[in-house]
């Protein structure tokens, strides 16, 4: 099941998506929440009315088919809307030591003992259309390729063993990165913030795990919990630039919440992104193309370009950089 947040007479409003309809959650039941939020909070009880409802529309048995809406007709928002948090891990490994060949440094050994990951910020979600950037977002503005989940309840010190029972479901995410923000806090040894809290994507809405299970393959070796056979591109003006695969994820994100629940409480609506696929931005495309070809030209983001991201099973999810009016740069008034 597809469940979409789109913007209804300047509301927030909660829907699922069958055959390119929209069906408002008050069509499919008076007692339906319109927002995700409060959907997620009573997930167990109201997924089961929901899914049996989507069933009746797709057979054709459903009576209010006729309030349905066009999905093209909408501004979609990020399936959730407002989250109580956001964390980015760090899972595949083919990122990680790509990134780190590129700075001519050997690969941490730490990677392979324990996932981690970092809260970016939950104010700074959004869904597909304009990504505004000011002066100093263009210096070296980077897409990241990932999927992230939704929690779907509350839980702490979750095992990994138990954790996939916690997720509501997957959908695309854009870790975007002002790389030389963030490379200039991370001198200090804290962050990222700057180079990362002006925009994180989500979307276009979100599948839960039912719809996924033809994609289900094993997990690697020596780890737990589901993984799925997804591919992931990403196209910066309708040119291919990365190629990946969810599979490929080293942690799954069983592993990952079994950390991130670790003597703290997890809550409905909570995101976690899974970190980069391999090729899954430009930083990493970057130091491949240099290290084999010394004259190779960087490409960043720029103004107007378009990124799209597609997902197997979970949709596209398209932007566009847009600058902001305004000529304020952190990177101009440092303290000498």
């Amino acid at each position: 099941m597809k469940i979409v947040s789109y913007l209804k007479e300047e509301q927030e409003q909660l829907a699922i998506l069958v055959n390119g309809l929209l069906y408002d959650m008050e069509i499919i039941h008076s007692d339906l929440p319109n927002t995700m939020g409060m959907f997620l909070n009573y997930w167990d009880d109201l997924i089961p009315l929901v899914q049996a409802s989507e069933v009746a529309i797709s057979e054709g048995h459903f009576t209010k088919s006729g309030k349905a809406v066009p999905l093209d007709r909408v501004q979609l928002l990020a399936p959730v809307p407002n989250p109580p948090s956001c964390r980015d891990g760090y899972a595949f490994r083919q990122h990680v030591a790509a990134a780190r060949r590129n700075r001519k440094v050997p690969m941490i050994p730490e990677f392979d003992q324990y996932p981690i990951f970092y809260f970016t910020n939950h104010h700074g979600i959004q869904g597909p259309g304009e990504i505004r950037c000011m002066p100093d977002h263009f210096e070296k503005l980077d897409f990241e390729l990932e999927v992230a989940i939704v929690i779907g309840k509350p839980g702490r010190n979750i095992t990994a063993a138990e954790a996939d029972d916690y997720i509501a479901g997957l959908m695309i995410m854009n870790d975007m990165s002002a790389r030389t923000l963030q490379m200039e806090e991370m001198l200090l040894n804290l962050g990222p913030a700057k180079g990362k809290d002006f925009s994180t994507v989500t979307g276009p809405w979100l599948v839960t795990l039912d719809e996924l299970a033809e994609f289900e393959v094993p997990c690697k070796e020596g780890h737990i919990g589901k993984n799925w056979n997804l591919r992931m591109q990403c196209r910066v003006n309708g040119v291919q630039v990365s190629d990946g695969n969810l599979a490929d994820m080293d942690w799954t994100f069983a592993e990952i919440i079994e950390r991130a629940s670790y003597g703290t409480n997890l809550y409905p609506g909570d995101i976690i992104g899974s970190g980069t696929v391999g090729t899954g931005c430009f930083l990493e495309l970057n130091g491949t193309g240099k290290l084999n070809d010394e004259n190779y030209t960087e490409q960043w983001l720029k103004e107007g370009d378009e990124v799209e991201m597609e997902v197997d099973g979970l949709g596209i999810l398209s932007n566009v950089i847009v600058k902001e009016e305004s000529d304020l740069s952190l990177l101009a008034i440092k303290k000498k």
